[in-house]
């Protein structure tokens, strides 16, 4: 029998996504957050749920080379088979993508190519769909590169924007589809069913 996949989750605000995956992940184990808002729901949820947790700001590592030898560090303690990003708010060091190239996935409130990048994340993506009047947005999980949502694609899907909506309604319609496509993704992941060929990913569904 297979060993379910160990999972470390980054998360810096309400962690909703960390929340849905640590409940309902099937072939995997989340085993870690990590956070760098010790106030964020994400950490609440943790504490309450003894989940391991551990904090990495700019107050309690100031020089940049020690926090990013505590991201390595940390990892390398707890070993994971895939690092998830749900909704953390700092860049990850380009050591930390190279130690664990393509095991590293983050979602995205969009299609992308399409409003990703830099200052593109949270109700921005939703604003910014709704003023260039898009009638389909969606969601993409991706593997994660030194550009901001330019890792190579695993999966998307599409919601439909309505005449009524507002940036507020579209998010809450388009983050119940990242709670279900992320579950997907991990759990393809957790069965070894996604290759990566080059730059292309391959699912073996």
């Amino acid at each position: 029998m297979k060993k379910n996949k160990r999972i470390v989750v980054f998360a810096s605000g309400s962690g909703t996504n960390f929340i849905n995956i640590y409940n309902n992940v099937r072939n995997g184990k989340v085993i870690l957050l990590i956070s760098n808002n010790p106030d964020s729901g994400a950490v609440t949820y943790a504490i309450k749920h003894n989940i391991d947790y551990k904090i990495i700001n700019n107050f309690r590592y100031p020089v940049k080379k020690n926090r990013y030898s505590e991201y390595e560090i940390i990892l390398n303690d707890y070993k994971p088979d895939l690092i998830l990003l749900a909704g953390f708010m700092k860049k990850i060091p380009t050591s930390v993508i190279q130690l664990y190239t393509n095991k590293i996935m983050n979602i995205h409130p969009s299609l992308l190519p399409k409003y990703g990048g830099r200052g593109y994340y949270g109700i921005k993506v939703h604003e910014a769909v709704m003023k260039s009047g898009d009638k389909l947005t969606g969601v993409t999980v991706h593997f994660i590169n030194d550009e901001y949502d330019r890792g190579p694609i695993i999966k998307q899907e599409q919601v439909i924007v309505k005449n009524n909506d507002n940036p507020l309604t579209l998010s809450k319609r388009v983050l119940k589809k990242e709670y279900s496509l992320y579950l997907k993704v991990v759990d393809l992941f957790c069965k070894d069913k996604i290759e990566i060929k080059g730059t292309r990913v391959v699912i073996n569904e």
